[in-house]
């Protein structure tokens, strides 16, 4: 049984997904080192590196260590010295995780792209980033280009959602429309400014424990060919419907306010009830209407692929959908191993569903579903929910793009970013058997920790 005519007839495809993780990773103790360097203990800082210790994250991802210039001088950095390696560091990352994405889309003649659909919310510049992304990639001139901006982690859901309705506008005119999606964030850079809140307002804040780097590419795709002759190739996933909400008057529990030292993240106590309790409507209201295949019921018939905001969202959406862990294993892993990478994470999420390791550690042995519900949440605050039907029999992705080496992890790893001399990186590389390891047998029992971080 397939699922309902209607949302079939969308004709809407991802059909390659590209990930880059920067070179470095970062344990708890590259936050507690900086925060020694340069501020005294106080009731605030310890509450918050006691936090930073109980994450359930392992490594944060990053573009540099705790000793990077940017983060060791007097004050902390300038918006225009983040900004400075945001595009030093960061835009390399996109790049790449563009061409990957274009790889698996089999677009070999780039003047096939017609729009480009990006999000950031740890840049702002004019022109933004993605001008220069499609630069380096020879994009047309022609192409469409919209940056997103004010939706936090909820950019990457926020980017397909505008690509798939562009994707149907063009469906409507009888065109073809190759949509390239990009997503770049670089927040570990944001480290000393978030101490300098903790140090000088004495408040909680634990963004600086979650956040980490990260770029992510999709290319969307409508199912009119450029011609006979090139049939589209099978897609990764298959875009069924989406939804979106805004929860009301929650501006003041999740932002990412503007600072002449960049930007500061608000993350309120609240934000693990409240996004809990829109995940049940926004599900019931995505499904109403549809016929969906024999065995797709309720939540935990489906994957999920949840944005991992924090460990009290997860554990959060495990109560309320009444749904496991392993239904939201590549949520859990991605967490686990990067943390979360704000926009970026959640094209991470899907490419790393798709690896047959993850397939071995599904619900109750039951292997893969085909129907896969997407979610995150950001700013405002708002909810993107989607419904897509894997390509069971595509999983060359999954790990690939989720490792950028040589990726590292010392007591020395840290903040920062730039670029890396040939001996560091010959001197802090981890070899394929140490990462591929314990990694899978450990990430199950990670995920079943209920960290309170509120």
């Amino acid at each position: 049984m397939s699922v309902s005519t209607e949302a079939r007839e969308l004709g809407l495809s991802i059909l390659g997904l590209g990930t880059r993780y920067p070179p470095y990773t970062l344990d708890s103790r590259a936050v507690e080192e900086l925060s020694k360097r340069y501020y005294p203990e106080t009731p605030a800082m310890q509450k918050v590196l006691a936090i930073n210790r109980f994450t359930g994250i392992d490594k944060r991802s990053s573009i540099g260590r705790p000793d990077h210039w940017l983060v060791n001088q007097p004050e902390p950095p300038t918006i225009a010295q983040l900004h400075d390696v945001f595009m030093s560091d960061g835009v390399p990352l996109a790049i790449s995780a563009s061409k990957e994405a274009l790889a698996e889309a089999h677009i070999n003649d780039v003047s096939q792209i017609t729009h480009m659909v990006s999000a950031t919310c740890t840049d702002s510049a004019n022109p933004g980033y993605d001008h220069y992304v499609a630069k380096a990639l020879g994009l047309s001139p022609f192409v469409e280009k919209t940056l997103l901006h004010g939706v936090g982690c909820s950019g990457g859901l926020a980017a397909l959602r505008t690509a798939a309705n562009l994707c149907l506008g063009h469906s409507m005119r009888g065109l073809p429309a190759r949509i390239l999606v990009v997503t770049l964030e670089i927040s570990t850079t944001l480290v000393r400014s978030e101490l300098e809140s903790i140090h000088s307002n004495q408040e909680t804040r634990i963004g600086v424990c979650l956040f980490s780097d990260c770029a992510s590419a999709v290319v969307v795709s409508n199912d009119i060919p450029f011609s006979p002759t090139e049939p589209l190739p099978p897609p990764v996933y298959s875009l069924l419907d989406w939804r979106h909400q805004t929860v009301p008057d929650t501006e003041q529990d999740l932002g990412f306010d503007t600072h002449p030292q960049g930007w500061k993240v608000v993350l309120s106590p609240r934000v693990p009830n409240l996004t809990a309790s829109v995940l049940e409507p926004t599900y019931n209201s995505l499904m109403s209407g549809k016929k969906l295949p024999e065995g797709y019921g309720s939540p935990k018939d489906f994957d999920w692929a949840m944005h991992p905001g924090g460990a009290t969202i997860l554990t959060g959406a495990e109560k309320v959908l009444g749904i496991q862990p392993e239904h939201m294993r590549a949520s859990y892993d991605t967490y686990v191993n990067h943390g979360n990478s704000s926009s970026a994470t959640i094209f991470s999420v899907l490419n790393r569903l798709r690896g047959k390791e993850m397939d071995g550690v599904a619900p109750g042995g039951r292997g893969a579903r085909e129907l896969v519900v997407g979610c995150a949440f950001g700013p405002g605050i708002t909810v993107e929910m989607c419904l897509l039907r894997r390509n069971l029999s595509r999983t060359e992705g999954g790990r690939k793009g989720m490792e950028t080496p040589p990726e590292t992890e010392s007591s020395e790893d840290g903040e920062g970013g730039r670029e890396l001399s040939e001996e560091e990186k010959n001197g802090s590389e981890v070899s394929e058997e140490e990462k591929k390891g314990s990694e899978e047998e450990a990430f199950i029992a990670k995920a079943l920790e209920s960290v309170e971080l509120d």
